[in-house]
């Protein structure tokens, strides 16, 4: 909207575009309040985008964000947004090499009987296929406790532990909730392979390991396996940039203000409301908020907020690669499966526990992983309305690839070699499972061009504004709080009457979720 037309009073200020603060701008709105959201770049979405990456070839693809799996079907009702998504089935295929002859750990997301012909192949016995289905049973009764309690005020640990009242639940909450994941994963399973693909889970988007005291990988794993309360991540039909855009239609029908080109440089907050201050066009500005919403990393939050100081821990960074391609056709596997049943899931490569392990180790030691962990998907065979009708019609599909153990510390120095290093690694280890090499079968645009973009937590930070491309702001908390204090509080408050955090680095953040934005919502509506 113009600048002109901007007041000088909010009922609530929103800093920061991402999703998250759009649900919170929608909720608000819809309540009857007037609300202002300010936004640094030119469109709002945060890493909640889809664009055309590459000149010439007409394939909206999720740039940063691209399953989704934590978005509860609540808030989608409530704002009445047109944004669906579908399961893959297959849900994973883990290439492997087994006496000189190609396989594959193929797990179905609707046969059973599948699966577990694909696990004895591998093991030669059904004894991890038969682990492996108790483990998922566990993670279950996590998701059936856990998932709705997310929108609701906090409870304490003893309270959510209370839930957990079979042997069976009571079990689930010892082996994830207090002793380091890497004890359960190697007390149930005896494959490297079906270990490495359990813990992926746990280290997707952080940088940890199995045994870490700290117990991030175990939060980390935790939010991935209550998606939907189920474990299961689905496509966003249309692609992630889908969900901003019926965002903002749901804010502009609800008379919600949004400023693009709005830097915000300072938060003052006062006893009646607080002023916002922001660079809007090489001008100083101001801006005052009843209540003041923060869609920004708590890093980044704590320079803009004198008297903020959030936990600082210099290891907390982020940890990922993300490379984003068009093919003109699938590659052929030396396995004996189809390519389109392979590429659905999610394709492990590398991913076996002990090269994640070694990878992470290579990684603190300030080296890029030789060989790099990392799963790919194919948007596209799930949903193929991305592409255009002609794209569709000459059998072009997207392929992503999100790699694991790659922290910011790596690229800091020298982001674009070491981007490249990686993408050479990654593709050699996708291609010695493969007969066409993925070269061959990557698209070229209209310069002649590879379709192939890279995206670094260095990137992140640069293009996103994410301090250290941390995908959830910061380490994931437990859903839960500690302290009878906090007992009913929402997640995201920070000491301040008037200014709450809205984005992933709230209690109960991260992931394309948008529970954060709600909740906030919910506390601000709480206190009107």
């Amino acid at each position: 909207m113009p600048y002109s037309n901007i007041q000088k009073n909010y009922d609530v200020v929103i800093v920061g575009g991402g999703h998250n603060g759009l649900i919170a701008a929608c909720y608000l709105a819809k309540a009857g309040k007037s609300v202002l959201v300010l936004e640094k770049h030119d469109k709002v979405g945060g890493a909640v985008v889809s664009r055309q990456l590459f000149p010439g070839i007409e394939a909206k693809l999720s740039v940063y964000a691209y399953l989704v799996g934590m978005l509860p079907q609540k808030i989608i009702s409530d704002l009445d947004l047109d944004f669906k998504f579908r399961q893959r089935n297959p849900a994973s295929f883990t290439p492997y090499e087994k006496d000189g002859k190609h396989e594959g750990l193929l797990i179905s997301n609707s046969d059973e009987a599948i699966t577990k012909k694909s696990f004895e192949q591998l093991t030669g016995n059904s004894e991890e296929y038969q682990n492996y289905f108790k483990f998922h049973q566990l993670q279950k009764s996590l998701g059936k406790h856990l998932w709705h309690s997310l929108l609701e005020p906090m409870q304490t640990r003893e309270e959510i532990k209370k839930l957990f009242q079979t042997e069976e639940e009571k079990l689930a909450w010892q082996l994830f909730m207090e002793q380091p994941l890497g004890v359960a994963i190697e007390e149930f399973f005896q494959s490297d392979l079906v270990r490495g693909l359990v813990f992926t889970d746990g280290t997707i988007g952080t940088f940890t390991h199995p045994h870490d005291s700290s117990l991030q990988q175990n939060r980390t794993f935790l939010y991935h396996i209550i998606a939907n309360g189920t474990g299961d991540w689905c496509v966003p039909v249309g692609g992630m940039g889908k969900l901003t855009e019926e965002l903002v239609a749901q804010c502009k029908k609800n008379g919600v203000e949004i400023l693009n080109h709005a830097e915000v440089t300072k938060i003052e907050p006062e006893e009646e409301q607080a002023t916002v201050k922001f660079q809007h066009n090489n001008q100083e500005s101001y801006i005052s908020g009843k209540y003041v919403l923060v869609n920004l990393a708590p890093k980044k939050l704590s320079q803009l907020l004198s008297g903020y100081n959030p936990p600082n821990d210099p290891k907390d960074e982020g940890s990922f690669v993300k490379i984003n391609m068009v093919l003109r056709k699938l590659p052929r596997l030396k396995a004996d499966y189809d390519s389109v049943e392979a590429f659905t899931g999610t394709f492990h490569v590398n991913e076996g526990y002990q090269n994640i392990i070694e990878s992470y180790k290579m990684a603190c030691e300030g080296m890029i992983p030789e060989h790099p962990p990392g799963e790919f998907y194919c948007h596209s065979l799930t949903d193929d309305s991305i592409l255009s009708p002609s794209l569709r019609a000459e059998g072009y599909q997207t392929l992503t690839l999100f790699g694991l153990e790659m922290p910011y510390s790596l690229f800091v120095k020298d982001n674009q070699t070491e981007k490249q290093k990686v993408l050479e690694r990654y593709l050699n280890g996708v291609n010695q499972y493969l007969l066409d090499p993925i070269k061959d079968c990557i698209a070229r645009d209209e310069n002649g061009q590879l379709c192939v973009d890279i995206a670094t937590p260095v990137d992140v930070e640069r293009e996103v504004g994410i301090p250290t491309g941390h995908v959830f702001h910061q380490s994931l908390s437990w859903p839960f709080v500690e302290s009878e204090e906090e007992r009913g509080m929402w997640g995201v408050e920070i000491g301040f009457d008037n200014i709450f955090l809205c984005g992933s680095g709230a209690k109960r953040g991260g992931c394309v979720s948008g529970i954060p934005g709600h909740n906030a919502a919910m506390k601000i509506l709480e206190k009107f």
